[in-house]
């Protein structure tokens, strides 16, 4: 009688705990999840040093003058230029006339004078356009 006393004493204990016990790891493991990025980030704060950094040189092929042709002469003007005043004044063009896409912003609607310059196409990509552009330069 004693052992099954105790055989039935230990099982309600036993039904109780296994209850408690998967909702006891829930939150453990919750909290595990939370504090291991926020390690990895503290981690690589750690790791960058504060160092001072030198300021980029522009490429000297970037800054040598070019000649734009008459078509793109149209649209940004004829004096010689380096390529990133040719992009910015483009952009500048597209923006004043309203010609980028609403929906699309990577897209160009090419107005008759940027149509001569890309090479007759409606429309065309901003990554494109660069590609057209240099074509009209000497």
């Amino acid at each position: 009688m004693a052992t099954a006393k105790k055989k039935a004493a230990k099982k309600p204990a036993a039904k109780k705990s296994a209850a408690k016990k998967p909702a006891a790891k829930k939150p453990a493991a919750k909290t595990a999840a939370k504090k291991a990025p926020a390690k990895k980030a503290a981690k690589k704060a750690a790791k960058k040093p504060a160092a001072p950094k030198k300021p980029r040189k522009p490429n000297a092929a970037f800054m040598k003058p070019m000649n734009p042709s008459s078509t793109l002469g149209a649209v940004i003007g004829s004096a010689p230029m380096p390529r990133t005043e040719v992009t910015k004044k483009i952009w500048d063009y597209i923006k004043k006339n309203k010609l980028q896409d609403p929906v699309n912003k990577r897209m160009i609607n090419a107005d008759e004078k940027l149509k001569a310059v890309f090479g007759g196409k409606a429309k065309v990509s901003m990554f494109e356009m660069t590609k057209l552009v240099s074509n009209h330069l000497k």
